[in-house]
């Protein structure tokens, strides 16, 4: 048992050091507790972006969410099938994922977009594990809007860990 446990730990090693593993760091925004999607950002470790803003009921927002999120977020909508296929190819430019956010409804958003039918995915080919981290302390030049709001945590999240 123990040399399972040194090679599990070896080779996790080895990813961290090649960067194989790739931290994303995630936000979404959506139209109410418990509503649906508006907009989905992640930001990698190194820096490079995806954001989408899809289809949604405006009238199924708050009134919160039409004051504050939908002036800002500075992007057109695309058919939740084009989304779908623009988050495939940027997930699978990596070979392990981590995905991290400050919200755990943001985890549900992500991992619906994952679906594309009954027992259905849309094609991912990576690894993917999901971490909450509710400890950062980061400030978002525009709050409230997915983009600027997953690279404040990925700012926040490198300040805290990085040496």
């Amino acid at each position: 048992m123990p040399v399972s446990i040194t090679v599990s730990a070896y080779l996790v090693s080895i990813i961290e050091l090649f960067g194989i593993r790739m931290k994303l760091f995630l936000d979404t925004e959506f139209t109410k507790f418990n509503g649906d999607l508006i907009s989905m950002a992640l930001v990698s470790e190194k820096g490079d972006e995806f954001y989408e803003v899809v289809p949604f009921r405006h009238l199924m927002c708050d009134l919160w969410v039409i004051n504050n999120v939908i002036p800002i977020l500075k992007k057109e909508e695309i058919s939740y099938e084009r989304f779908q296929t623009k988050l495939r190819q940027y997930l699978n430019r990596f070979p392990e994922i981590e995905v991290i956010a400050d919200w755990p409804e943001d985890f549900y958003h992500f991992s619906r977009a994952l679906l594309s039918g009954p027992g259905e995915m849309i094609g991912i080919n990576c690894k993917i594990t999901m971490t909450l981290e509710r400890r950062l302390q980061y400030e978002s030049v525009l709050p409230h809007n997915a983009l600027e709001d997953a690279r404040a945590i990925r700012t926040g999240y490198l300040k805290k860990y990085t040496i």
